[in-house]
């Protein structure tokens, strides 16, 4: 069964067999695991253990994957409701972009028991190709967090980077090239480098949904007494994108800062 607040975006999968159920509660009865993919924290608790959430449809042994990412402190929370009715949880956020959920080779960062993990394994096998078991329920979650962090600095940096050879008049795929084969290679500069340079940003992860991930990671950080400096200037900088109106528009968009304090465009 499947079932999407947006209820249209069931049909494609609706197409290929799956019953559409009315609800979330309607779409866990009789389901042996059952998984939740949504934006955000409040988000998660309603579909989960809202008026017609999934709590009321699953069985004890059921076991609930949140792929979503989400405060690993709000994960904990829920698995305990769960764990009152008999209904197991994983946590399962994903990294890979779009490319990575496509084609199915994901990275999954799961938290859970081990003999819970084991079990929805195979099914994890069919949307990613590096499946984690980190720990137990919420590290999935916290190591999440680590990779919107660390994906931050990343991109911040291929920014400032690429603004220096534009400002300088390189030849910029020449640049990616070069850079691209030693040390400073990664996921952002193979991957989102040509939108930078080109100033266009088709949508792969949204600016909005990154910036409500580092959020998420500057609260555990503060709950941990972790400084993190960098993550929460980007922050502020995605903050104001969204106010620009470019929320909706790929996470390199950040470039867009670094471009217009560099005077590449006004």
């Amino acid at each position: 069964s499947v079932h999407n607040r947006t209820r249209d975006r069931e049909q494609p999968v609706a197409e290929a067999g799956a019953h559409q159920a009315e609800s979330p509660q309607a779409a866990a009865t009789g389901a042996e695991v059952i998984i939740t993919c949504v934006s955000d924290t409040p988000d998660v608790e309603a579909v989960i253990l809202g008026e017609q959430g999934i709590i009321h449809g699953a069985t004890p042994g059921a076991i609930v994957v949140d792929m979503s990412t989400i405060s690993p402190t709000a994960t904990q929370q829920i698995a305990t409701t769960l764990a009152a009715k008999g209904i197991h949880m994983v946590d399962a956020p994903v990294s890979g972009g779009s490319e990575g959920a496509q084609k199915g080779t994901l990275s999954i960062m799961v938290g859970g028991e081990a003999e819970v993990v084991e079990t929805v394994r195979p099914v994890l096998a069919a949307m990613g190709k590096t499946i984690t078991h980190i720990g137990p329920i919420g590290s999935g979650q916290t190591t999440k967090a680590i990779n919107q962090v660390i994906a931050a600095g990343t991109y911040w940096a291929v920014a400032e980077g690429l603004a220096l050879g534009l400002k300088a008049g390189l030849d910029m795929d020449q640049v990616v090239q070069a850079v691209g084969g030693g040390a400073a290679s990664s996921w952002g500069l193979t991957h989102r480098s040509g939108n930078m340079i080109a100033n266009q940003y088709p949508l792969g992860f949204r600016v909005r949904l990154h910036q409500k991930d580092l959020n998420i990671a500057l609260e555990a950080a503060r709950e941990l007494g972790v400084t993190m400096p960098m993550a929460a200037y980007v922050e502020q900088m995605e903050t104001g994108l969204i106010a620009q109106g470019y929320g909706d528009e790929d996470i390199s968009a950040i470039a867009r800062s670094i471009r217009q304090q560099s005077g590449i465009d006004p």
